[in-house]
């Protein structure tokens, strides 16, 4: 942790939290950030979007060009990153249905051996199978039901959240000297020095963050591409660093990307076995990726201890899912952030750092 002797705290306060206030304060904060996800989680990503684009605003505004214009096109280059990450899936999923005919007899062919095998091996008949397959169908309707309603959910959901967060980065972008003079009025006028130190803090904080995430895909694109490679797969570079990239959208970016693959291995060599490797290739590039790879880089860029960004994973995921995994990291540097500069939270300054200046 590197420290800051000559900058002035922001609370100067002696007071000391009892476990008991800082438990209900835990509470507090959860239901609060559960039950205003719909609000926050969008709210959350453009924040993080709006600082990562402030520099490049600010740099084209001393060039002489409208604000209005300098969010525009910042926006613009971000709408067309999003639109080349949505292309790579609408594209993995094509060729997957250009296959489909193919993997479909390949399917068939596999029930079938499956279904002999069972015959032979256990003497189930063919007419025992299929009642039994016809009442796990029957049994597991309700479910599909409830699966297609959380899906058609998580889709208006995603849509909604992709409308509303451009507009309130730009909205963000726009107000920003306002939104900075409402946030210093909030504390006392001599705090104001600190206040400022802290908000470039969090923007170099979350270029660390985005700077990670890069050297994560970069890592998780090289094992996937070898793995693939070590076991034969046709383009193991191409699908690898494709699954790599596609794994910024957590669960359904990662399926999506592995379709294709799978397909072309099965069609490629007529065996169960490398499909089977290719899941396996991607399931340890992802165990690693979310409990090794991602803590270590980006935890190491954030000054954060790696046991601290695990925990914080699976909070995120606990609280806001999929995108909590995502953005409760930042959101942990920034509560690190304050901590270094207040007295009474200087347990917890330590505790979230990565214990450079501590010795034993």
């Amino acid at each position: 942790m590197i420290p800051f002797p000559n900058i002035p705290t922001l609370i100067t306060s002696k007071k000391t939290f009892s476990v008991l206030e800082i438990l209900q304060l835990i509470v507090f904060a959860s239901m609060l950030l559960y039950f205003g996800k719909t609000l926050f989680i969008p709210l959350s990503f453009s924040l993080l979007i709006s600082f990562i684009l402030y520099p490049v605003c600010k740099w084209m505004e001393t060039k002489g060009i409208n604000k209005g214009l300098s969010i525009s096109i910042s926006l613009f280059f971000v709408t067309i990153l999003a639109g080349a990450i949505i292309y790579l899936l609408v594209a993995q999923l094509m060729e997957f249905f250009n296959e489909w005919q193919l993997l479909k007899s390949k399917l068939i062919d596999a029930v079938t051996q499956i279904s002999i095998f069972i015959t032979e091996r256990f003497g189930i008949s063919d007419e025992k199978q299929a009642g039994f397959l016809k009442t796990t169908i029957d049994n597991s309707g309700s479910e599909a039901f409830s699966l297609l309603r959380n899906t058609a959910y998580s889709l208006s959901e995603s849509f909604f959240y992709l409308l509303m967060i451009p507009v309130f980065s730009a909205l963000i972008l726009y107000h920003r000297k306002l939104l900075s003079k409402a946030l210093y009025h909030i504390f006392p006028k001599e705090k104001k020095n600190v206040i400022h130190e802290i908000l470039v803090e969090t923007i170099h904080a979350y270029y660390n963050f985005i700077k990670g995430m890069l050297v994560v895909y970069l890592i998780v694109g090289i094992l996937n591409s070898v793995g693939l490679a070590i076991i034969g797969i046709p383009h193991p570079f191409l699908f690898g660093f494709i699954a790599s990239i596609l794994t910024f959208i957590p669960y359904v970016g990662i399926m999506i990307s592995s379709l294709l693959p799978i397909t072309v291995s099965w069609i490629t060599y007529n065996s169960i076995w490398y499909p089977l490797g290719v899941i396996l290739v991607f399931s340890i590039a992802q165990v690693l990726e979310a409990y090794i790879i991602f803590p270590f880089a980006v935890g190491s860029r954030l000054k954060i201890n790696t046991l601290v960004i695990i925990i914080m994973i699976l909070v995120g995921g606990i609280l806001w899912g999929a995108a909590g995994m995502i953005l409760f990291i930042p959101f942990i540097s920034i509560v690190k952030l304050i901590a270094d500069r207040t007295p009474s939270l200087k347990t917890l300054s330590v505790l979230l750092g990565d214990g450079e200046d501590t010795k034993i």
